[in-house]
């Protein structure tokens, strides 16, 4: 089973690597490629045009492997972004300004959501299951935003120092902690769960939340401080920063919150160091993006179904792509508005939230365990994943934004 794995993997790159070159060339960032590529390497492609090695390099009794590396990738990106992110000028109302987006580019591609329902429902549906929890988690799976992603996509813009940039990350970030939540609440309220699970996870959260920014940041700022004043933590140090980000994972995980959000957490309580900064990204985050986050978008793609492209679900896919387009757009959009930004940056915000990709990923798989969806939904709901994140360069580039000269040559310094 080693040997399969090592297989699967080394295959996962190479199509992921083409994948990335072809999109980077037509200007989209590589993620999107990989995106793509564990859709081409399920039963839809790989799976209909070669379906019997496709059955022998993917058999089910293999998957959790692929699983395990999936998470850990995961976690390590996400502990770096958390490391990485640096508070802006004015925070207070920099908080403001992102709920405000994180909430009306939530609310309204829920409502919308919510109001094409009826027309999803009698055919996307699984046996057995209600309007009201079908409808509700669709409106989840619309609301959220690809917050790894687009992290990703910001980098490889090098837009994450910019206005713009930060506030649509802090947005993302706020609204899929939100999302979280109501997603444990609809699963506790579908039979997947019961109230209890929801309390605990409600203060457990606030209780890692003190035991972090309480206990934690203090300790590890002296240990960095003591140990590794120059940025570069020896081995011994580095192996204490990641005992912290897989307790803090691990929490999260336990909490029903997933594991990036307790290794962004404890990234953030680290000490804002540049050395550092650079001396984690070199010996972590490379690592997961190059060989780990691509097994990630594999194993969704393995996911999905050859049942879905059908003519009615053509028709279901363009009403959901866009309902989850105007939505996040608009309500993005309206967010920064609101913050007192231009329009040409409000709608740049807007296209920004319309992301993504991973936490869509993420969410599609817990409503596929939970039977909130079915195969042929959750395959309509990986496409829209890509098609919206896809999209993302395009809107930019439509509403005419582009960053400032200063903002641009601090993004471009800063850039990896």
């Amino acid at each position: 089973m080693t040997g399969l794995l090592l297989l699967q993997i080394a295959v996962i790159l190479v199509v992921a690597r083409l994948c990335g070159l072809l999109l980077a060339r037509l200007g989209q960032p590589p993620v999107i490629g990989e995106m793509a590529a564990g859709l081409l390497l399920g039963p839809v492609v790989f799976g209909a045009a070669l379906p019997d090695l496709h059955a022998a390099l993917f058999p089910a009794a293999s998957l959790p492997g692929l699983s395990a590396l999936a998470t850990l990738g995961l976690v390590l990106f996400m502990f770096v972004i958390g490391a990485e992110l640096r508070a802006p000028d004015g925070a207070r109302a920099q908080v403001v300004a992102a709920t405000r987006v994180a909430g009306l580019s939530a609310l309204l591609p829920f409502a919308l959501a919510l109001a094409v329902a009826p027309l999803l429902h009698g055919t996307l549906a699984p046996a057995g299951i209600g309007f009201w929890p079908f409808a509700l988690f669709l409106g989840v799976a619309l609301a959220v935003t690809a917050f790894p992603v687009l992290a990703r996509i910001l980098k490889d813009r090098r837009l994450q120092h910019t206005r713009v940039g930060r506030l649509a990350l802090s947005a993302a970030a706020l609204l899929d902690v939100a999302a979280w939540i109501v997603l444990a609440l609809l699963v506790a309220l579908t039979g997947g769960g019961d109230w209890t699970t929801l309390l605990r996870t409600l203060a457990g959260l606030a209780l890692l939340l003190a035991v972090v920014y309480g206990g934690l940041r203090p300790l590890y700022a002296w240990l960095l401080h003591r140990h590794a004043h120059d940025g570069r933590p020896s081995g011994t140090v580095l192996a204490a920063l990641l005992v912290g980000l897989f307790a803090c994972a691990a929490a999260t995980e336990w909490l029903h919150l997933h594991a990036v959000f307790g290794a962004f957490l404890f990234g953030t309580c680290l000490p804002r160091d540049d050395r550092l900064l650079h001396s984690l990204v070199e010996r972590i985050e490379h690592l997961a993006l190059v060989l780990l986050m691509p097994v990630f978008f594999a194993l969704a793609g393995l996911g999905t179904s050859t049942g879905a492209f059908t003519a009615a679900g053509f028709g279901a896919l363009l009403l959901v792509l866009l309902v989850a387009v105007l939505g996040k757009v608009a309500g993005g959009g309206l967010g920064a508005k609101w913050s007192g930004l231009s329009t040409r940056d409000s709608l740049a915000v807007g296209s920004l939230m319309n992301a993504r990709g991973l936490m869509e990923l993420i969410v599609m798989k817990v409503g596929l365990d939970a039977g909130l969806i079915g195969p042929e939904m959750f395959t309509l709901l990986l496409v829209l994943a890509i098609a919206t994140t896809l999209m993302t360069g395009p809107l930019l580039a439509l509403c005419g934004w582009r960053a400032s000269p200063v903002e641009a040559d601090a993004g471009s310094g800063a850039g990896r």
